[in-house]
């Protein structure tokens, strides 16, 4: 068993894990944030995307002892104060979302690539959430969101428009 200590969503947590718990069982499991989801359980579809110190990671391949010391973003930290990012809004606004199973990861892959790249091409978008899988809009509506969001969010640091 192993003491670690991690910032999750902005707050300090503290848990006694086994070697073997991932990330994504350390996040259901222990902490109850259930956003992000086992799909494939291998890394393959990205369900269970969180960040890792800003960096997109499947969740399910992570070990929990791997993040002691480091910040997780869960999709249950992008929201503040109960209300939606613009990330998550642009989400919603450009129909988004169907089934829902994969758009926690979605937009945690999209922030990661908004932090990094305010401006990003459509190459840019496909090439970020390439690790994702959606079995039910397709990309295009997903690809639009991330669009919108990065337009709304230089409008928001320009001061003209949030």
């Amino acid at each position: 068993m192993y003491k670690i200590t991690l910032t999750v969503n902005g707050k300090r947590e503290a848990a006694t894990v086994p070697a073997s718990l991932t990330l994504l069982e350390l996040l259901r499991d222990r902490f109850f944030l259930t956003g992000a989801k086992e799909g494939c359980g291998i890394g393959e579809c990205g369900a269970c995307t969180v960040l890792l110190d800003g960096l997109p990671v499947t969740s399910c391949l992570v070990l929990a002892v791997e993040a002691d010391g480091h910040e997780v973003l869960t999709i249950e930290g992008e929201a503040k104060d109960g209300i939606l990012s613009i990330l998550q809004q642009a989400f919603l606004d450009a129909g988004a979302v169907q089934c829902g199973f994969c758009t926690p990861g979605m937009i945690l892959s999209a922030r990661a690539l908004l932090s990094r790249t305010p401006s990003p091409t459509h190459a840019e978008i496909v090439e970020a959430i390439a690790g994702n899988l959606c079995r039910c809009t397709g990309y295009d509506a997903i690809i639009s969101a991330i669009s919108l969001a990065a337009s709304r969010l230089r409008e928001k640091e320009e001061g003209s428009h949030v």
